[in-house]
């Protein structure tokens, strides 16, 4: 007899042994899906891991049937699923969800989709009979010209005697309708009286239109072809290379070169974004030299789209380059050769909910690996992690620091909103100087980006008589308000109502808010410049697929003056003439209570400013901030990444943060406070007896109840060098017991493995 350890769609640990019938046994193949049953009555599309012939202790049940004819997974992903698995703590179950697409998860939810074509029917596939039907239809007109143009369309009316002169080529109803311009009701009639018939045909979903054209790329200026050179000499001893280059000094023109060169060697090429939003710009680059060779995958395509997609790369001609966001690692590959992660510091990268929290760079790295490809590395502002290991010489280190075409850096001037509120200079959220920038840049016909990393109306309304503040009924949050829709929404789990009319406490009829959110924002710009085109990018504008490539492209094709956004404008967008770049508020981010507060905060800083003065005179960028003494902030404008990652590793060193030490976040949440309490002390003393004082806490997060879940947290700062197997076998032993003990009946408990 033999069995197959299978992989469950379900969020449960390790595999499920089932027996193999004998009418499967030659059918059944690692990497395929099965179908098998579980409890009394569920079905479920399983994944083949392994088959041997061990016969399980327990009682097993028997494979249903196979659902392929041949594996869907190439076993360099089964090893990434197990690697991610392994890593970050993950049932194998959720790298299954998270990898696949939904319609290869149950069995009739992908259907390929049928377009309906029209074709002459045979007793009229000769000239006389054609002839004859033409005349007969002179009555009918409307018939006849439908005809004929279908004639025409599809080569029929080259026909001599029985033979055509010219290919014929299919038409599809839709084609014939549009050409024309006939009613549903015209092509029926032909159908009904047997001129015409009908089929339906499966087309694909996917775009296979666009000749490569690899004159197209672009010649590299002198320091780029030197960073090409070291890149290749870099590549030659290192695995991983970072491709350090500031903003707009052309690294994108880099890639594209490389990408060609892996694809002379008959390569593959995966190119990770960390934001859909990246991919609009980047594919109409790409596409422009690699034409159909290139495919995009991400979250805003539909499922049946990506099951597609799938099924292209498993085919024999799959794409040569994936261009997508971090779920296009696992994607079947068959040859490849080279992973691209750009803008490889991004927090995007990271998953945070549900599991797998696996970060996309990580887990790129450990793919390229498996295939024994090279992985770049690109960033203006690169993590400290990376930034480390390329000192310490485990990575490689190209380095770019000149702007296409020598474009001097923007220049960076700060405001200190501090004392302009003291000195009732300033009272909304743009100071004077933000708004003298913007009026010059819009009438010298420059476009601006204003930056403000919070969305919504307001962060909060308020009652000024009694004080009262509306708060989620779910999370220990205020609710922040979205006046277009007059609505007060929580940004953890969604929950929202109508702005009351009155304050529930007092019965105040005059509710002010307070704080200022991009949507804010537009209306003070266009109150101040009612003759500027203004856009707002963030999450409540790009809810729909084609949401994004609208307002970028808008943007692109000066249509647009003012784009206002969240943090989705910071990240590797390139302009033409962005003259002026508005920080509105830098304290959200410098004052965040976080080890990495002014990591993150360097970069998104630098970033979005980098998105100033790309073609033409320099930009210029006002930071407006109450902190104005940080020596964060004199980094940022003098554009120094040298001196800010220094001071930075110094202090993390003495600290013991990353990249000196392994973090391991210990998640618990439960409905009941004091539940949730007491777990989390009985896990920090499991886990003290055994690391000791390397466990830190528990304590609350800045967030303690989402979604009517209480949440404590634990950390764990390990050593470099330590056993990370040994780590994590003793943390699932832990797991393990607090699940065994009825009193937390109830609870979750996860990991966050390297959290961000």
């Amino acid at each position: 007899m033999k069995f197959a350890d299978v992989i469950l769609p379900l969020p449960l640990e390790g595999t499920f042994t089932y027996g193999v019938p004998d009418t499967l046994q030659s059918v059944i193949a690692v990497g395929m899906r099965v179908a098998v049953p579980l409890g009394r009555s569920k079905v479920y599309t399983a994944m083949v891991l392994r088959l041997h012939d061990e016969e399980p202790s327990m009682k097993w049940k028997n494979i249903l049937h196979a659902i392929d004819n041949a594996p869907v997974l190439v076993p360099e992903q089964l090893k990434l699923w197990q690697w991610i698995s392994s890593y970050y703590m993950s049932p194998l179950g959720d790298v299954y969800n998270a990898a696949m697409p939904a319609g290869m998860k149950v069995e009739d939810a992908y259907h390929p989709r049928m377009e309906q074509y029209v074709e002459l029917s045979p007793q009229y596939r000769d000239s006389n009979a054609l002839n004859i039907l033409l005349d007969q239809l002179h009555r009918a007109p409307r018939q006849q010209s439908v005809l004929m143009d279908y004639l025409a369309i599809s080569h029929w009316d080259s026909i001599e005697g029985s033979a055509p002169t010219e290919e014929i080529r299919e038409v599809t109803r839709e084609e014939l309708m549009n050409v024309s311009h006939a009613t549903s009701a015209a092509v029926k009639t032909l159908t009904d009286r047997g001129i015409l018939q009908q089929y339906y045909k499966e087309v694909g979903r996917l775009n296979l239109d666009g000749e490569p054209h690899p004159e197209f790329m672009k010649p590299l200026s002198d320091a780029q072809q030197q960073a090409l050179d070291s890149l290749h000499n870099q590549m030659d001893s290192h695995a991983v290379v970072l491709l350090h280059g500031v903003t707009s000094s052309g690294k994108t023109e880099i890639y594209i070169h490389l990408i060609d060169e892996a694809l002379r060697q008959g390569r593959q090429v995966l190119y990770l974004l960390p934001e859909i939003a990246l991919t609009v710009q980047m594919t109409q680059r790409l596409q422009r030299v690699f034409g159909h060779r290139l495919g995009i995958y991400h979250s805003r395509y539909s499922d049946a789209e990506r099951v597609e997609m799938w099924q292209k790369q498993l085919s024999s001609e799959p794409y040569d380059i994936i261009l997508g966001a971090r779920s296009a690692l696992f994607l079947p590959f068959q040859r490849l050769g080279l992973v691209i992660v750009d803008e490889e510091h991004e927090t995007s990268f990271k998953q945070q909910d549900p599991s797998p929290r696996y970060h996309a760079r990580s887990a790129a790295i450990v793919l390229a690996q498996m295939y024994g490809a090279k992985t770049l590395l690109g960033s203006a502002t690169p993590s400290a992690e990376t930034y480390y290991n390329t000192q310490t010489g485990k990575y490689g280190l190209v380095t770019l620091s000149t702007r296409y075409k020598g474009i001097s850096l923007p220049a960076v001037e700060i405001v200190d909103v501090k004392d302009l509120q003291h000195r009732k200079i300033m009272r909304g959220p743009l100071s004077p100087t933000m708004f003298a920038a913007i009026r010059e840049a819009l009438e010298k016909k420059q476009q601006v980006i204003l930056f403000q990393n919070r969305r919504g109306y307001s962060p909060m309304i308020e009652c000024p008589t009694c004080g009262w503040v509306p708060h989620c009924k779910n999370c220990d949050v205020s609710l922040s308000l979205h006046r277009n829709m007059n609505i007060l929404t929580c940004h953890y789990c969604g929950y929202s109502y109508t702005v009351p009319k009155c304050c529930p406490s007092c019965g105040q009829t005059e509710l002010r808010s307070r704080g200022f959110g991009t949507e804010k924002i537009e209306d003070i710009i266009r109150d101040a410049f009612p003759e500027a085109r203004i856009a707002r990018m963030d999450l409540d504008t790009t809810r729909t697929r084609n949401a994004y490539e609208r307002i970028i492209n808008d943007f692109s094709h000066y249509r647009t003056d003012v784009l206002i956004g969240t943090q989705m404008i910071t990240k590797g967008l390139d302009f033409d003439r962005v003259g002026v770049v508005g920080i509105l508020d830098a304290d959200t981010m410098l004052n965040y209570p976080d080890f990495r507060a002014y990591e993150q905060a360097f970069t998104m800083l630098t970033q979005v400013s980098g998105r100033a003065g790309r073609k033409g005179s320099q930009g210029r960028v006002i930071l407006q901030t109450r902190s104005t003494k940080l020596p964060v902030l004199n980094h940022v404008v003098a554009h120094d990444f040298k001196t800010f990652f220094s001071e930075l590793t110094d202090e993390r060193r003495a600290f013991h943060y990353p990249p000196f030490s392994h973090l391991v976040y210990v998640y618990l949440r439960h409905r009941q406070e004091h539940i949730a309490d007491a777990a989390a002390r009985t896990t920090g003393n499991l886990l003290r007896s055994v690391f000791g004082t390397r466990v830190l806490g528990p304590d609350r997060p800045a967030v303690a109840r989402v979604k009517n879940m209480y949440v404590r947290k634990l950390i764990l700062k390990l050593e470099i060098g330590i056993s990370q197997q040994r780590v994590r076998d003793y943390l699932r032993s832990v797991q393990r017991q607090i699940d065994g003990d009825k009193r937390f009946t109830g609870l979750q408990i996860y990991y966050d493995i390297d959290p961000l």
